[in-house]
């Protein structure tokens, strides 16, 4: 019988290589499509063998299935830790708003092949993975409905916001916005973009105080 040690040193090598893989699979994929890369470089590029991958994700698909899942829980958390640090400091929801959208620009620049993936997979319907897309993605917009719903029990947002709409508009801007920042404009900082990202949210773009 392994020893608790043991089993935790195996989990925390297995988690390592299925880091590995999500890393290889979503530079390869964004480089040459989904259909072009195969298991057999996803391997190679991980360093591991070609068994290694099948011993942790049944198919390539489910790969990128839980590489989808993966990379959406992380910048899920890093908005909820965004906001969660901004209420223990005190801090108003449009402050809480303000820290996610830097947060989201953090999480973007660390991970830009992954955001590309994600904006793509998006928009595609014929993907075997949608519908655990469009859960997993309903679990980071949630984080920002629930501050905005807060903000309106507190008398700081209107009462006519639709919420699930606002809370949207608000992932994609902070999503495009950054893509475009770094395709289009990759001499700004991130302090840059994410001050003009920062007027718009507090409504200071009309020129009036």
């Amino acid at each position: 019988m392994e020893s608790s040690s043991a089993t935790s040193g195996a989990s925390t090598r297995r988690e390592a290589t299925r880091q590995k893989l999500y890393e290889a699979a979503v530079t390869l994929i964004a480089e040459q499509g989904f259909s072009a890369t195969t298991v057999d470089e996803i391997a190679e590029r991980a360093g591991v063998a070609k068994g290694t991958v099948y011993y942790n994700f049944a198919s390539k698909s489910v790969l990128f299935e839980e590489l989808l899942r993966h990379g959406v829980g992380l910048l899920t958390a890093s908005l909820r830790e965004a906001a969660e640090r901004t209420a223990k400091e005190g801090g108003t929801r449009v402050a809480a708003l303000d820290a996610m959208i830097r947060a989201g620009l953090v999480f973007i620049d660390r991970y830009p092949a992954f955001t590309q993936l994600y904006v793509a997979e998006l928009w595609r319907t014929n993907r075997a993975w949608q519908s655990t897309l469009l859960v997993v993605r309903q679990k980071a917009v949630a984080v920002v409905e629930d501050v905005l719903r807060e903000g309106i029990e507190h008398g700081e947002f209107s009462e006519e916001i639709d919420v699930p709409l606002t809370a949207a508009a608000l992932v994609g801007m902070v999503l495009v916005a950054a893509l475009d920042w770094q395709a289009f404009q990759p001499e700004r900082s991130l302090d840059d973009v994410h001050a003009a990202l920062s007027r718009l949210l507090q409504g200071r773009v009309s020129g009036r105080p």
